[in-house]
C-alpha cells in the first residue's frame, strides 16, 4: 500500500505537535512495510503513485479541499480538531478583540484569508473563499472515507460542531520510548518546573508566568514564539520575575536533559487535544499540571494536576500539589503501554486497511 501524508504548508517553517504525529506517523508506517510518504499541502503531487491520501488538520479544509477533488482517490483525515475559541473570543487583544464578536468558524475563516493575503501561507483551493470554513468541512466530513481523531473525546467534539455520519478509528497521539528513557537515579530538582511549548497566546504562558514570578519555583519556559506572536512573546518576558528563565526551541538531547530533572511540566492551555509535551515529561518522571479544557482527562484520568488557565491561584496550587507529590508510576507505565508511535501507527495501519475496503 502507498499512502501519502499530506499536511499543511507551514509545517517545517512552523513546527508544531501536528507536525510531530505526521513525522513519527510515517516513520512508524514504514517500519510495518507502509510505503509513506510526507508532501507539503502547497506542493504538487503525483497522485497516480498513491492508493490512499492521509491527511491532516481539518480546521484547515481549503488544502484537503483542493486534493482530494484533484486527485479522485480515497482519502482519510487525521481531524486535530483544536479549537482556539475561547482563547480568540475572550483573551485576545488589540485587533484581534474584535474575534470576539464571531462564531468560532468564521474566525478561522478571517485567519486563513489573512495568513493567504498577508503571504504568510498559500490558498490552496479558491472554492475555499465562497464555501467559507463551516461548509468546507461539512462537505469533507462527507466525502472522507474515514476520520482519526486522536481521542473518543475528539470525535465527540467533531459530530457536535459538525452533525453528520462519518465512520472514525482513534488514533492515539503518543511518544518515542527509545527517545525519552527516565533514568531513576537521578534526582529531581524538587523546586524545578519547565513548560515546553510553542510560545503563543493558547497555550497561557502569560498567566503561568503570572502565577509563578516571586515564588520558591524556578520556571523554565522552552520553546519559540509563534511567528504572528512576537508581541505575546515579548509581553511574556517583560513581565517575568528572575526565577523565570526561556529557552529557545533546543536539540531533543537537550531537553531530554530538562525532562529528567524537572519535578513538574505544566501546560495550562486555553485548549489541548493530548499535550504531547505533556505524555513526554510524564515518561520522563515528571508530575504533569495540565487544563481540562479539551481532551485532556481521556488520557492522563486522575494521574495528572488539573488547573483552571484564567486562574493564576489555581495555576500556582496546582504546581504546588505536583511538586510535593511522588513520581507516577502507573501514568508512565500507561503511557508505555497505550500511548506510543508504534501503538499508533499499527491502528493507523488497520484505519488504511479499513479504508481500503470501504
Amino acid at each position: 500500500m502507498k499512502v501519502a501524508l499530506i499536511t499543511r504548508s507551514t509545517s517545517y517553517s512552523t513546527p508544531g505537535g501536528d507536525m510531530v504525529q505526521v513525522e513519527q506517523t510515517a516513520r512508524q508506517l514504514n517500519r510495518l512495510g507502509v510505503d509513506v510518504r510526507i508532501h507539503l499541502s502547497n506542493e504538487r503531487i503525483a497522485y497516480e503513485d498513491y492508493d490512499l491520501l492521509h491527511f491532516f488538520n481539518i480546521i484547515r479544509p481549503a488544502d484537503i479541499l483542493y486534493h482530494y477533488k484533484k486527485a479522485k482517490k480515497p482519502f482519510v483525515v487525521s481531524t486535530i480538531l483544536c479549537s482556539y475559541g475561547e482563547y480568540d473570543k475572550y483573551h485576545r487583544k488589540g485587533i484581534g478583540a474584535l474575534f470576539s464578536f464571531l462564531p468560532s468558524d468564521s474566525i478561522e475563516y478571517v485567519k486563513t484569508i489573512g495568513r493567504w493575503l498577508l503571504g504568510k501561507d498559500h490558498l490552496a483551493s479558491m472554492d475555499y473563499l465562497w464555501k467559507g470554513q463551516r461548509k468546507g468541512i461539512n462537505e469533507i466530513l462527507r466525502k472522507t472515507t474515514m476520520i482519526l481523531p486522536n481521542s473518543e473525546s475528539e470525535y465527540q467534539r467533531v459530530i457536535r460542531n459538525y452533525p453528520c455520519k462519518v465512520p472514525y478509528k482513534v488514533i492515539p497521539n503518543g511518544i518515542s520510548p527509545e527517545q525519552f528513557q527516565f533514568n531513576a537515579t537521578v534526582k529531581k530538582e524538587k523546586d524545578l518546573v519547565i513548560c515546553v511549548a510553542r510560545i503563543e497566546g493558547r497555550k497561557n504562558h502569560l498567566n503561568l508566568i503570572k502565577a509563578l514570578n516571586n515564588t520558591r519555583f524556578r520556571l523554565l519556559i522552552i520553546g519559540t514564539y509563534a511567528p504572528n506572536q512576537s508581541a505575546y512573546y515579548n509581553e511574556c518576558r517583560q513581565i517575568a520575575a528572575p526565577n523565570v528563565e526561556f529557552l529557545s526551541r533546543i536539540p531533543l538531547n537537550e531537553l531530554v536533559i530538562w525532562y529528567q530533572l524537572a519535578k513538574v511540566h505544566i501546560l495550562p492551555s486555553w485548549f489541548e487535544t493530548t499535550g504531547l509535551s505533556s505524555l513526554e515529561a510524564a515518561v520522563m518522571g515528571c508530575n504533569v499540571v495540565i487544563t481540562d479544557k479539551g481532551d485532556t482527562r481521556e488520557y492522563f484520568g486522575n494521574d495528572a494536576f488539573y488547573c483552571e488557565p484564567s486562574n493564576s491561584e489555581s495555576i500556582l496550587n496546582a504546581v504546588e500539589e505536583a511538586s510535593k507529590a511522588p513520581l507516577n508510576e502507573h501514568l508512565r507505565n500507561k503511557i508505555l503501554e497505550q500511548y506510543t508511535w508504534k501503538q499508533a501507527a499499527l491502528q493507523t495501519l488497520k484505519a488504511y486497511q479499513l479504508a481500503a475496503i470501504a
